[in-house]
């Protein structure tokens, strides 16, 4: 793969007033802001995602998506006429969304940026090694739910989108201990 610039690192900060720094529990270690690091780990192990996109007249649109996180970007794709295409021909704020389904534990993600279409063979072809990488035979395998997507890529049967992110959430949830932390690009 050709080599790719650093990821930009962004301002980090938690948000007081939707963690426990608000209101500790007795004992509890002092709450932090997530690490960027963090939420990229996440990002990268993430398979599913939610991406919410703007109709042209106003009403949401969400949607899972599965995505792979490359070089400080979040990489998407649909089909050129779907609904969430022609929303972002319209508009292309969006919001990719994942995490767990639970109260307690785990950390969800919030990526707010600009949907980008991807044209460049360069990026596309590197975009497909993250995709095989992160998703492996789902991808690769004949049998696999997405086999052939690398060449939908390629042939624009599917448009690949690039989120660089303008700002993004983190909400952790560990035995109690809740934090929110915001980071600014």
């Amino acid at each position: 793969m050709p080599m790719q610039k650093p990821a930009r690192q962004p301002m980090t900060e938690l948000d007081a007033r939707y963690s426990s720094a608000l209101n500790p529990r007795p004992g509890a270690a002092d709450v932090t802001a997530t690490a960027w690091a963090e939420a990229q780990r996440q990002l990268e192990a993430a398979e599913i995602f939610w991406v919410s996109t703007v109709r042209p007249d106003g009403r949401l649109h969400v949607t899972p998506v599965i995505a792979a996180w490359h070089g400080g970007v979040l990489y998407f794709s649909t089909g050129p006429n779907e609904q969430k295409a022609r929303n972002l021909a319209h508009d292309a704020h969006c919001v990719l969304t994942t995490g767990r389904n639970s109260l307690t534990e785990g950390l969800d993600l919030v990526v707010e940026g600009k949907a980008e279409p991807v044209a460049d063979p360069v990026v596309l072809e590197e975009v497909i090694a993250a995709y095989e990488e992160k998703y492996g035979p789902h991808i690769t395998s004949p049998e696999g739910s997405f086999h052939g997507i690398g060449d939908a890529f390629r042939t624009g049967k599917a448009v690949v989108f690039a989120v660089s992110p303008a700002t993004a959430y983190g909400f952790g949830r560990d035995g109690g201990v809740y934090t929110h932390t915001r980071w600014k690009f």
